[in-house]
């Protein structure tokens, strides 16, 4: 796809976030992988692990799509989260990541305390990108997110969609993308995604999609989407749309 450099993906700086974790500044996308206000750790565990376990909890087996994989700390914090609730929900993550240098890093990786007991987890991923046990099973996928989903044929539950923003990275949030999620969505999917911008609900929304809000103490508001009825804030998009008539989605054709 369009848009990457690759010149300019082995360059980047660590970033202290105010939840005392740390982030990291990617020069290729002129971007943190986490917003540093909200902080790493309580940025996964409030904007995507939270609210998709308070919706599925009563669920035996849940896969996971992690877009993308980056630091991981969505896929780790759903296990830490997993393992300090006692969850013993079945977990699989699937989770594309075009910077495989960056994963093979993580072992090195100034992770939170948070994560001591999943260390062995962190480092089979970054040596083998796969880790396997009885209750967790993740695969790290290397290459373009793009590429990769039309092959997968699993459905999964729960989508973290949480590419860097769309405007740095406006593939991974067009119509067209989110037309190839749906493909791989279970009936009782849950989108988490930090973005509120209009043109990422706009297409979600094309694409069938139910759209809520949802916000924790003292982070963001994000979306949740789903195809199905959730007790949660309705966005309602056809009002949204009728008050304003510019409101439209990314294209693929805008940017390739």
């Amino acid at each position: 796809m369009a848009l990457y450099n690759k010149s300019l993906r082995p360059f980047k700086k660590v970033v202290p976030t105010n939840d005392n974790t740390f982030t990291l500044y990617s020069a290729e996308f002129d971007e943190c992988y986490h917003s540093t206000n909200d902080g790493a750790l309580n940025e996964s565990l409030n904007k995507h692990i939270i609210p998709a376990f308070d919706l599925l909890k009563q669920k035996d087996k849940i896969t996971i799509l992690d877009i993308c994989f980056g630091l991981g700390y969505n896929t780790f914090s759903t296990i830490y989260y997993c393992k300090t609730n006692n969850i013993k929900t079945k977990v699989e993550i699937i989770s594309p990541e075009i910077d495989e240098e960056l994963v093979r890093s993580l072992k090195d990786f100034d992770y939170p305390k948070e994560f001591d007991g999943i260390l062995h987890i962190i480092n089979s991923i970054s040596d083998n990108l796969h880790y396997e046990d009885e209750q967790f099973k993740i695969s790290v996928i290397m290459g373009d997110a793009r590429e990769s989903l039309p092959a997968l044929t699993k459905k999964f539950d729960i989508i973290y969609q949480d590419a860097f923003s769309p405007n740095k990275n406006p593939l991974l949030w067009t119509r067209e993308y989110f037309k190839e999620l749906r493909k791989l969505c279970s009936d009782e999917i849950v989108m988490t995604t930090y973005s509120s911008a209009t043109s990422v609900r706009m297409g979600l929304y094309e694409n069938g999609f139910l759209l809520y809000e949802y916000s924790a103490s003292g982070i963001r508001a994000g979306t949740i989407a789903s195809l199905m009825p959730l007790d949660l804030t309705f966005i309602d998009m056809e009002l949204k749309m009728s008050r304003n008539k510019e409101a439209k989605s990314l294209k693929d054709s805008d940017f390739i």
